[in-house]
């Protein structure tokens, strides 16, 4: 019964055997079943918008082109910085950027870049703004000539996420070598902000791998 959790005392005997379903009951009551703790990576902690991030997106295959661009912003934004930090800047990302729609963004010009940098809600940082700004210009180029930036990204993995087996998150790289050869990729096409780790950030984020550590409770579901 200890495996079980219980903490039950039984009596040596029922003296009255029409009250044995009571002092069963009462057993019952007194039973201590530890609740089931679900196994996360460690790296998202405790904090509700970091484990609903790792429960519900990082590392579920993404195929929309608009949530690509965010995540391209996202990442780029986040250079030097924490994840957390910018997941906290999300919305507030949404709304300075057009709802991340790639072709609003292309046309953002000198008075949006001014309105971006008096913008307290996200990065005030020229170089980022600029480089998202120049970033969409060159993602619809990719969508002309691929049909989409979807079309184009997976084509890296083989349309297919690559599903690793990760112990501790000691072993999971900072960059591979598909990694590497998108940053050069996207960089002859003129992106900015994408280099090999970066870009490793955004596969893992939109499910291009899949870098639950096999402990991990969410790493058969993404």
């Amino acid at each position: 019964m200890a495996s079980l959790g219980y903490s039950a005392t039984w009596p040596a005997a029922v003296l009255d055997p029409s009250q044995s379903h009571r002092i069963f009951e009462k057993a019952v009551c007194r039973c201590k079943i530890k609740p089931h703790v679900q196994s996360r990576c460690p790296w998202c902690g405790d904090d509700p918008l970091y484990v609903d991030y790792h429960d519900q997106e990082w590392g579920v295959p993404c195929h929309d082109d608009r949530r690509l661009f965010e995540f391209l912003i996202l990442e780029g934004a986040q250079a030097g910085l924490s994840w957390l930090t910018i997941l906290r800047k999300r919305e507030n990302y949404r709304r300075a950027f057009a709802g991340f729609d790639a072709a609003a963004v292309a046309r953002f010009g000198a008075a949006d870049v001014a309105r971006l940098l008096a913008d307290p809600g996200i990065v005030r940082n020229r170089l980022k703004i600029s480089a998202a700004i120049d970033n969409a210009r060159a993602f619809l180029k990719v969508q002309e000539e691929f049909g989409s930036f979807d079309a184009y990204s997976w084509a890296f993995v083989g349309g297919k996420p690559v599903i690793n087996e990760w112990r501790s998150l000691a072993e999971i790289p900072a960059e591979t070598d598909v990694s590497r050869a998108l940053s050069r990729d996207l960089k002859k096409r003129g992106f900015r902000f994408v280099g090999p780790t970066i870009m490793y950030a955004h596969m893992q984020a939109v499910g291009m791998v899949n870098d639950h550590l096999i402990s991990c409770c969410k790493r058969l579901e993404s």
